[in-house]
């Protein structure tokens, strides 16, 4: 039987951990996720699995490798060895739909992971406000650009988007765009497709730096990015610190430990921030009230309302950031 509800920010953990520091059977759980490319999916596997083993239940890890086709193949496989549970990174919205279908046909319980579903009426979703976070990252370098500029200048930004086939790219667009909604007339924005794909990105922002050198503010929808910015940027003598003449306020989000990093040195200005740790701690409870209470086939949104690490509140909110949390206990490094 369904229940929708939709747990309200600053609630969510709350409510997702109450009473189920413990459980009292071990779960047999099959934790599917699309690839372990960037350091948020690292840490988030790090975080699940660990909890999940140290709750007393065992783990069927499956790596799809960023392979639609293979991951609704190892679901299948999992369900056919009668898991009770089922956490899903997907790779995209759409291909979620059908796991999650595939799931909850079978009477397999299933969280999803960060990445939304096309559909949010399926399976418990734990997932960040990503238009939010962006519009607030974006808005902090944007305003920088501003101050900087003559006044009423026509300014340059650069949007690095993701794979638009995924819920969270396209969010992240959206609050991108919005922050620029803010000052009207004042920027002329240039798109870089990146398909979640280093490579990708890397050709297309060489060919938008080549012929729009000019740069005044940019966002990139994910940290994992800065250094395909930095190896574009540096050989050009356009990697510069905060401070320092020709430095473009640059913005990313998701809050990993490189752009921790590089927001201490004065190279990169905000991050938007996902809490990771929140996000994996509700998706481990989820799932294991589901399968304590016989519910086969939940429906819940959680809702991670994150924020932004900025060059003016470092100071204040670093340990904040789960990023930055990795970054001291030498994460890097490693």
């Amino acid at each position: 039987m369904k229940h929708l509800r939709q747990i309200t920010f600053g609630l969510a953990l709350a409510a997702s951990t109450a009473g189920f520091g413990s459980t009292a059977s071990a779960a047999n759980i099959c934790f599917a996720f699309q690839d372990l490319e960037t350091e948020f999916w690292v840490a988030s596997h790090k975080a699940i699995v660990e909890t999940l083993t140290e709750m007393g239940h065992s783990v069927i890890e499956r790596n799809a490798n960023e392979d639609v086709n293979r991951q609704l193949e190892q679901v299948r496989d999992c369900v056919a060895q009668g898991v009770d549970g089922i956490i899903l990174i997907p790779q995209d919205g759409e291909s979620a739909v059908t796991i999650v279908k595939e799931a909850t046909s079978n009477d397999v319980p299933i969280v999803v992971f960060n990445r939304p579903p096309a559909n949010n009426d399926i399976g418990v979703i734990v997932v960040a406000d990503n238009a939010a976070i962006a519009e607030t990252a974006a808005g902090f370098v944007l305003e920088q650009a501003i101050a900087a500029a003559p006044a009423d200048a026509k300014l340059h930004a650069v949007v690095i988007v993701g794979d638009l086939g995924d819920t969270n790219a396209i969010q992240r667009k959206k609050g991108f765009e919005a922050a620029v909604a803010k000052f009207p007339g004042r920027f002329d924005v240039t798109e870089v497709a990146s398909d979640w794909d280093a490579a990708t990105a890397l050709a297309n922002l060489e060919a938008t730096v080549t012929a729009k050198p000019k740069i005044d503010a940019m966002f990139t929808s994910s940290d994992f990015l800065f250094p395909t910015i930095r190896s574009v940027l540096e050989p050009r003598g356009m990697w510069k610190k905060s401070g320092e003449a020709g430095h473009i306020p640059l913005a990313g989000l998701d809050g990993d430990a490189t752009a921790c990093k590089l927001i201490k040195e004065g190279y990169v200005d905000a991050t938007g921030v996902q809490d990771l740790y929140f996000e994996a701690e509700a998706s481990v409870n989820a799932i294991v009230k589901a399968i304590e209470a016989g519910e086969t086939d939940p429906n819940e949104v959680i809702a991670d309302p994150g924020f932004a690490l900025t060059s003016a509140n470092l100071a204040e909110r670093e340990m904040d950031m789960w990023g930055c949390k990795l970054l001291a206990e030498g994460f890097l490094d490693n």
